[in-house]
């Protein structure tokens, strides 16, 4: 089975959904990933509000034969209502897409673990999965961290996602890696990131946010990731960097991160 390739919703940097979709056509992906809730306080395109955009969203899709991966993103804090997140479901399912990125801002590891099993019991009517992202600034640092909150739901809907930033970044190991039973991820992101790097949280935000590598630009080592990563799973390229994709265009930047993705994996 052909891998698929997704254009992760970082990678459009700032492109209107419209335009991303078509973008990712023209650059020969598959799949293409929007943010309807915010993860900070950046300004976003009203998916949720908007019901000509949403209109003119799914027409481009049906034109361009992209379709939707992943909806970003549900935040869990300790005070986190889940009914809250209805409309965003409601949304998503119009959108058919497929998987949901989730991250835990709640330090409280079992309070967390039983809001994210709740939010799995509630997105699975839907056909959504729950994809679990671990990020060393969170509530959920390192791949042990995730599957335990993946194992604990018990719930079709429970996945974790992998980022190779947050791997390289996180003090995850190749052998947790390899461990994972492959039904456990739906999908993954790869970027690169400058090595040698601070590891303060405010920095580890601000370069997953903004300034990711094209991969084989920065230190990652792929090459021993990708040979423990699932055969043939989905891969997300997310690489958020203004700066170099308003240097070489849009385009051009989008379309080199995906032969350059292709290229760490073996598939150039």
């Amino acid at each position: 089975m052909q891998r698929l390739y997704s254009m992760a919703y970082l990678t459009g940097n700032g492109a209107d959904p419209v335009s991303a979709v078509k973008l990712a056509a023209s650059c020969g992906y598959d799949l293409v990933s929007f943010r309807l809730l915010p993860a900070g306080d950046e300004p976003l395109a009203d998916l949720m509000g908007d019901d000509r955009l949403l209109r003119d969203v799914k027409a481009a899709m049906a034109d361009s034969g992209v379709s939707m991966a992943d909806a970003e993103m549900i935040r869990l804090k300790p005070e986190t209502d889940l009914a809250r997140f209805d409309p965003f479901l409601d949304r998503i399912a119009e959108l058919a897409a497929k998987h949901i990125l989730v991250a835990v801002d709640d330090p409280d590891e079992a309070r967390a673990t039983d809001t994210y099993g709740r939010l799995c019991q509630r997105v699975a009517p839907y056909g959504f999965s729950a994809d679990l992202e671990f990020m060393p600034w969170t509530g959920v640092k390192t791949i042990q961290d995730a599957r335990r909150m993946v194992e604990a739901a018990a719930s079709p809907a429970a996945a974790i996602l992998f980022d190779t930033l947050h791997f390289d970044r996180s003090a995850s190991t190749l052998d947790d890696l390899a461990a994972l039973p492959p039904t456990m991820m739906n999908y993954v992101q790869i970027c690169d990131g400058p090595v040698p790097y601070d590891a303060s949280d405010a920095e580890l935000v601000r370069v997953a946010r903004q300034a990711r590598l094209i991969p084989g630009e920065g230190g990652i080592d792929f090459a021993p990731i990708v040979a423990r990563l699932p055969a043939g799973i989905t891969v997300s390229v997310e690489v958020p960097n203004r700066p170099q994709a308003e240097a070489m265009g849009l385009e051009r930047f989008i379309r080199t991160a995906l032969e350059r993705t292709k290229a760490v994996l073996g598939e150039a």
